[in-house]
C-alpha cells in the first residue's frame, strides 16, 4: 500500500490584499507547483513568486514529488508560509497538479512550472484579467527563453498531422505558414487571441472551471495532460486565450531532461494517449506507428553520422546521441503501456 501524502498547511501573508478582496473568504490567487528534483529552480522559482506578489491575496501551493534532492526541505526553511504537499512516490505532473488542486483554496488557480520566473505584475495582472473576462476559463502569458527571446507557448491540439510536420521538421519552414500550424510560429504572442491549449507551465484558471470540468487526468505522466485538460474546458464552452498581460521567464523542463531516454517514452505515452482518447483507436495507433518511425529514422541517422565522421568529438555526440536512441527503441513496446492503453510489462517511473 502506497503511504499517503502528508500536507503542511500554512497560509501565506503574500500581499496586501486588493480593494475587493474583504468580500471574498479565499485568496485571489492560489500557485500550484509541482516539483521533482528541482530545488534550485525551484527557490528561485518561489522568490519569483514572493516577490511578484503585489495588490492580490495568494497563497502558495508546492507539491513535491518524492524528490531526493532536498527540495522539500529547502521549502520548509526558507518558505515557511508556503503549503508543502508531500507526495511518497514521482506521481508526475498531472497527478501531482490534482493534489495541489485539492488543498488549493484561491478564487483563481495558477498551474506554474518550477523552472520558471515571474516578472513584474503578471500574477496581479492575470487575476484582473480573469476578474474582467468572466467568460474566459483559462489565460496564459507570455513566456520568454532564458535569454529573453520568445518562447512559442500555446498551440494547437495535438492531432497525426501536427505530429508529422513537427518530426519531419516541416514545421520549422517559413512557408507556407500552414506548416507551423501547431505552434503557430509566425504569431509573436503580441496581441489577445483564442487558442485551444494554453501552455501548462504558466495556466490560470477559475475554481468554478475546475469544479465544473474536474482535475487533470492522473493517466498522463508526462505530456499531454494539459491539452486534454484545455480540450475537456473548451467541450465545456470556456474561452481559452492567450493575453500578452505580462511576462515570465520559462528554462523548459529542467527535470524533464533528468528522466533521458524515459522521459522521451513518457512524452511519446502522452501523444498517444492523448489522441487515442480524443480522435479515436485508429488514430492512435497511427501515432504510435508515426512516433515509432521518427525513434528508428533517428537512430540511424546518428548511426550513420558516427560511421561517418572523423572529427572524435562529434563522433562521441553522435555515439552518445544513437545510443540514447536504441535506448528508446528497445523500450517503445512499453508505450502503449504508458499511455494507459494496455498493461505495461515493466512498471516504475
Amino acid at each position: 500500500m502506497t503511504p499517503p501524502m502528508s500536507v503542511r498547511t500554512a497560509r501565506v501573508p503574500a500581499a496586501a490584499p486588493s480593494p475587493g478582496a474583504a468580500r471574498w473568504s479565499s485568496p485571489d490567487l492560489s500557485v500550484i507547483l509541482v516539483s521533482w528534483n528541482t530545488r534550485d529552480e525551484l527557490q528561485a522559482c518561489l522568490e519569483s513568486v514572493v516577490a511578484g506578489v503585489r495588490g492580490i491575496s495568494a497563497e502558495l501551493v508546492v507539491v513535491d514529488n518524492a524528490s531526493s534532492d532536498g527540495s522539500a526541505a529547502m521549502v520548509v526553511d526558507r518558505f515557511p508560509e508556503v503549503r508543502l504537499v508531500r507526495s511518497p512516490e514521482n506521481l508526475g505532473f498531472a497527478a501531482g497538479c490534482n493534489a495541489g488542486l485539492e488543498v488549493a483554496t484561491g478564487r483563481y488557480v495558477l498551474l506554474l512550472n518550477p523552472d520558471t520566473i515571474v516578472l513584474d505584475d503578471v500574477l496581479a495582472a492575470t487575476v484582473q484579467y480573469l476578474d474582467e473576462h468572466p467568460d474566459v476559463g483559462a489565460v496564459g502569458c507570455r513566456v520568454l527563453n532564458a535569454d529573453g527571446s520568445l518562447q512559442l507557448s500555446c498551440f494547437r491540439d495535438p492531432s497525426v498531422l501536427n505530429t508529422f510536420l513537427s518530426v519531419t521538421g516541416l514545421a520549422k519552414l517559413p512557408w507556407p505558414r500552414f506548416l507551423g500550424r501547431e505552434w503557430m510560429t509566425h504569431w509573436r504572442r503580441d496581441s489577445e487571441r483564442d487558442v485551444d491549449v494554453v501552455t501548462g507551465c504558466y495556466l490560470a484558471t477559475r475554481r468554478e472551471v475546475v469544479e465544473d470540468v474536474g482535475p487533470l487526468d492522473a493517466g498522463y505522466f508526462f505530456c499531454g495532460e494539459e491539452a486534454d485538460w484545455c480540450r475537456r474546458m473548451r467541450a465545456r464552452g470556456w474561452v481559452l486565450r492567450f493575453a500578452p498581460l505580462g511576462e515570465i521567464i520559462h528554462l523548459d523542463g529542467v527535470a524533464g531532461r533528468k528522466l533521458s531516454e524515459r522521459r522521451d517514452l513518457l512524452g511519446m505515452a502522452g501523444l498517444v494517449r492523448y489522441v487515442d482518447h480524443h480522435d479515436g483507436r485508429l488514430a492512435g495507433w497511427t501515432m504510435s506507428f508515426l512516433l515509432w518511425v521518427h525513434a528508428v529514422s533517428r537512430a540511424a541517422g546518428f548511426w550513420a553520422v558516427a560511421a561517418a565522421t572523423r572529427n572524435g568529438e562529434r563522433r562521441h555526440a553522435a555515439t552518445v546521441r544513437r545510443d540514447h536512441c536504441r535506448r528508446v527503441l528497445k523500450g517503445y513496446r512499453e508505450v502503449r503501456g504508458l499511455a494507459g492503453l494496455r498493461p505495461a510489462t515493466t512498471t516504475g517511473t
